[in-house]
């Protein structure tokens, strides 16, 4: 996908928590199409966030 390649030329997405845009990375090679969130802080908020849906109330 991304190896070999100048960063911006690399594939990337949008993050679904924070709505910015990053760039693929080594570490996600083998699983980028999964990869939805660009940082472990994205990724926790975003969990708390569909746990809070529908009927929880804070």
């Amino acid at each position: 996908m991304g190896g070999g390649r100048k960063p911006s030329e690399r594939a990337s997405k949008i993050c679904v928590a924070c709505g910015l845009p990053f760039s693929w990375r080594k570490k996600w090679e083998r699983d980028w199409d999964n990869v939805k969130y660009c940082s472990d802080r994205c990724r926790m908020s975003g969990k708390t966030a569909e746990g809070r849906g529908a009927g929880a109330r804070a």
